[in-house]
């Protein structure tokens, strides 16, 4: 377990995340053709040719994921109860094909729940920028973390 218990995960905490991915043709059209979405922008070479991007772009559900993935083990592995829900997803520029993708997150609101006395809520929010150093995804998730278990 590497992820960080409630008590750790302080306001104004960032995290810059160690691992990144660089996004091939094969996960934007599996996951694509998965979540079964036909859209030629994502499938269709010929069609995204004669685009304002020029190429496929990657869907951005694969990019959301992707953000959220990358950020698991330095915070949430084997610590979160659940995952609450994602807000204010954005898309700021594309996402082609060999883009390379890392995150850095900021813990921005943390509060004891109110239900659950060995439990946390946390709002991340997460920042997403390829080789460039442009932005191509900003989101906030919340999670239900664990607090640290009683030695």
């Amino acid at each position: 377990m590497s992820g960080l218990w409630f008590e750790e995960l302080t306001p104004g905490l960032v995290v810059e995340h160690a691992t990144r991915r660089t996004i091939t043709e094969t996960d934007n059209v599996l996951f694509t053709t998965m979540t079964m979405n036909p859209a030629p922008l994502h499938l269709d070479h010929d069609y995204a040719s004669r685009t304002e991007f020029g190429q496929p772009l990657v869907n951005s559900m694969f990019t959301l994921a992707l953000v959220v993935g990358l950020s698991v083990p330095e915070l949430t592995l084997g610590t979160i109860v659940a995952q609450l829900g994602l807000t204010d997803a954005a898309f700021p520029k594309p996402v082609f094909h060999g883009d390379t993708v890392r995150v850095s997150t900021e813990v921005v609101e943390a509060r004891e729940s109110r239900s659950r006395s060995d439990a946390g809520i946390v709002i991340f929010a997460h920042r997403a920028q390829n080789q460039r150093d442009e932005t191509v995804c900003t989101v906030r998730r919340t999670g239900l973390m664990h607090r640290r278990p009683s030695p």
